[in-house]
């Protein structure tokens, strides 16, 4: 069902994307071996360090494993493929290369491969295939994951994170970074002014986009300047705190699964200034919860 393609010319992609198109129940890409300088650009836009693990999900001769693990005696290599003579053959490739001790090819199809445990994804694949893959990744792989194709893009999932492009380049590689899940209900509390503040927000996530919404007591805000990259979180909301007064609050954090810890900067009034501000920081730990307080009745009285 799997293996790679490659980007020959405008014919042979208008002819393979038409035959897959005739059997719209399979996906596939036949594999065509990997341009030299396009695998070169591939792996150096993905970098993999000292103690990282990479995998290539059509992976065929394995030549982009061994491109991003030759000269990297740190770096770990998976590749992926569903054709059985191109795996036995990348295999005692490996052990030629005296690099089988941390590389390894499978034979597996790509939508069985485990996503948790690596660092970079390498794919070239027909789009709709990796536009298949693409809730996998974000389902399986850990936040801060790099993902590394050529040619096509994720759909959705757009922009890229980073891109090789140069003039007069054939095809662009596009890297992109899997992002933590926040989608849904958060609360944490904040103490200021000897007073506790019980915060309700509602996050709501498009891939690295995000945007939410807060309430705390009766008032509702905006949560403005969302960022999501990796695991690192950033957002502003401006709200009135009773009996502190109208606060600008940036918070900043990573998340960790059901939980979000960081800081938060709260400009805040001063006592018996009323054009004066004061700066307060403190710890912020957010945690998701099943239910919300949001969608509670609220009132006339939002003082």
């Amino acid at each position: 069902m799997l293996s790679r393609r490659s980007f020959l010319s405008a014919v042979a992609v208008a002819a393979a994307l038409k035959s897959v198109a005739a059997r719209a129940q399979e996906r596939f890409s036949p594999f065509v071996g990997s341009n030299p300088e396009n695998v070169t650009r591939m792996v150096e836009l993905a970098a993999p360090k000292t103690g990282e693990t990479v995998i290539d999900l059509g992976s065929g001769d394995g030549r982009i494993v061994f491109a991003a693990t030759q000269g990297r005696p740190g770096v770990r290599g998976i590749g992926v493929d569903i054709n059985a003579e191109l795996v036995a053959k990348a295999n005692a490739a490996a052990k030629e290369q005296k690099l089988a001790d941390r590389v390894q090819f499978l034979h597996q199809n790509v939508f069985d491969a485990d996503l948790s445990k690596v660092d970079v994804i390498f794919m070239w694949l027909f789009p709709e295939l990796m536009r298949l893959l693409r809730p996998k990744i974000l389902r399986e792989a850990r936040p801060g994951t790099r993902l590394v194709a050529a040619t096509w893009d994720m759909g959705p999932w757009w922009p890229a994170d980073a891109t090789d492009d140069p003039p007069g380049s054939f095809m662009t590689i596009r890297q992109w970074v899997v992002p933590a899940r926040i989608e849904g209900s958060w609360e944490w509390e904040i103490s200021l002014r000897e007073r506790s503040y019980r915060f309700e927000a509602l996050l709501e996530q498009r891939v690295q986009q995000a945007e939410g919404q807060i309430r705390v007591g009766n008032r509702r805000e905006l949560l403005q300047n969302m960022t999501l990259r990796a695991a690192a979180l950033a957002f502003t909301t401006q709200i009135t705190l009773p009996g502190t007064g109208y606060a600008r609050l940036s918070f900043n954090g990573n998340v960790q699964g059901d939980a979000i810890e960081g800081t938060l900067e709260a400009q805040i009034p001063k006592r018996g200034e009323d054009n004066e501000t004061e700066t307060v920081r403190l710890p912020w730990r957010a945690r998701r919860s099943a239910g919300t307080a949001y969608f509670a009745p609220t009132g006339t009285n939002i003082n």
